[in-house]
């Protein structure tokens, strides 16, 4: 939890109230991205992953994901999400930048957490990393902990399924990375559009008023 202090000093964060979601399946290269394309910002990382793979390695069990592990690794997993569940929480009292890490298969989970982080006053924006189905599944293959190929496939379907919808829940503040085998450097690109996004004054008339408070706060 949050001292009075740490609250009264996030009011001058310089990516106060600005929420960033990510969406893109297994070997999408989102990890690729964040470092990349939001490195340096400052913002806080919402992510289960890193913790889930921690939790994996202490328990020495397989990053291959098998089947005969299933069940103590949904143990560690939903350890891993309260956990992050609780960090993403406190940022969000102190109303602090935030990047949201998921794979953005489940629309409404998205749409449902936006809309409660704009209630707050928080800008949301999204960044939709996209692949080709193949380089999904190369990519994946690759990784330290690697998903069944299926489970890549249908995450890839569902995740290209909801590309139309997230972009009309975002509108001006939606944004395509192509992420796939290219010599261009398409960070660069993606690096100041959402530098500039994070230091743009608050649009949300709710965080206007709650930084406007914050503010006379201190002058008391």
């Amino acid at each position: 939890m949050k001292t009075f202090q740490d609250l009264q000093e996030g009011v001058y964060d310089p990516n106060i109230l600005k929420a960033f979601f990510l969406a893109g399946g297994p070997g999408s290269g989102k990890s690729y991205v964040v470092k990349r394309g939001t490195g340096g910002l400052g913002m806080k990382i919402v992510n289960s992953d890193d913790i889930f793979e921690k939790y994996l390695k202490d328990a020495g069990l397989s990053m291959k994901m098998p089947k005969s592990e299933e069940e103590p690794r949904d143990k560690l997993r939903d350890r891993a999400k309260k956990v992050t569940s609780a960090r993403q929480a406190n940022y969000i009292e102190g109303r602090l930048g935030l990047i949201i890490d998921g794979t953005g298969h489940d629309y409404d989970k998205i749409a449902t957490q936006a809309t409660k982080l704009k209630q707050l006053g928080y800008d949301v924006h999204m960044i939709f990393v996209n692949t080709s189905l193949d380089t999904a599944l190369e990519r994946n293959a690759k990784r330290d902990r690697s998903v069944p190929e299926s489970i890549t496939i249908k995450s890839w379907n569902n995740v290209q399924s909801n590309m139309g919808k997230f972009s009309q829940y975002f509108r001006q503040n939606f944004m395509v990375v192509d992420n796939n085998k290219t010599e261009e450097d398409v960070m660069g690109p993606v690096f100041k559009q959402v530098r500039a996004l994070a230091k743009k004054k608050v649009q949300n008339k709710t965080g206007q008023n709650w930084i406007a408070m914050e503010l006379q706060k201190k002058k008391r």
